[in-house]
């Protein structure tokens, strides 16, 4: 028997369907522009302020049963603002840095019309799901704020789970959700450690692997199956795979036939 054909889809969200990285350059420059104006901060203070703040979000671990993310995020502005400004920890500015920068991140989150476009036809054909790593507060309020709920038929927030990517638990589940097997679906994503190692670990049909830049991974990076330079490459790859299928059906098919002979 040929390979069974694809029936879902996965989609990352964070700099996959959405820039993410984008909006929170665009985040932190009204940042920095607040900490110049409002506060006589120099422009070299403000910056280190917010990339001290970055580097905490990288690192951040975060346990929502002992703390909202909220009180977390306004502790690493707290701690960037008097580990440059030195004095008194100021509670009242982390708090109006962080609440700026959130808000302004969500503003210019944004699901592109192609994309929009794209989804909404491959849904024809296809189930579509949405998986995110991440806290449940942040990519709930994400979700809503590009508005791609309707393009989905489930969504799942890795910080509402048991695991999150690329555990393979957190793909099965998804695959549950839809009433597909794993071998019938294909997961799309911008990051190698988490949607591609993790499709791979599931045994997803696929991983797609956009890389907008084109850079070349180390050595040891997971292998995915495909490469995509945007997003809206999916649909011609995910055309190629269905004729690869239907083509090795096709020969499964007359093999068969001739052994039948």
């Amino acid at each position: 028997m040929g390979a069974p054909s694809v029936k879902a889809v996965f989609f990352d969200l964070d700099n996959t369907l959405v820039d993410t990285a984008a909006a929170g350059r665009r985040a932190i420059e009204e940042v920095v522009k607040a900490l110049r104006c409002r506060h006589r901060c120099g422009e070299g203070q403000a910056r280190d302020i917010c990339e001290k703040v970055q580097a905490k979000l990288l690192k951040e671990c975060h346990d929502p049963g002992r703390t909202c993310i909220t009180e977390l995020r306004i502790s690493h502005w707290e701690e960037a603002i008097q580990e440059t400004l030195g004095g008194e920890a100021n509670r009242s500015l982390a708090a109006e840095c962080y609440f700026l920068w959130k808000t302004t991140r969500l503003q210019h989150l944004t699901l592109a019309e192609k994309t929009r476009g794209m989804l909404t036809e491959l849904r024809k054909a296809f189930r579509l799901l949405l998986l995110t790593n991440g806290d449940r507060q942040t990519q709930r309020e994400k979700i809503e704020a590009c508005a791609c709920q309707p393009y989905f038929d489930a969504i799942v927030v890795g910080g509402e789970q048991k695991e999150e990517k690329p555990a393979p638990s957190i793909f099965h589940y998804c695959c549950d959700l839809l009433g597909v097997q794993p071998t019938e679906c294909v997961m799309v994503g911008d990051s190698l450690d988490t949607d591609i190692q993790g499709g791979l670990n599931a045994g997803l049909k696929a991983t797609v692997w956009l890389n907008k830049t084109m850079a070349t991974p180390a050595d040891s990076a997971p292998v995915p199956h495909y490469i995509i330079s945007s997003v809206l490459d999916l649909p011609a790859v995910l055309q190629k795979m269905e004729h690869n299928s239907n083509a090795k059906l096709g020969n499964d098919r007359r093999v068969s036939s001739n052994e039948a002979h």
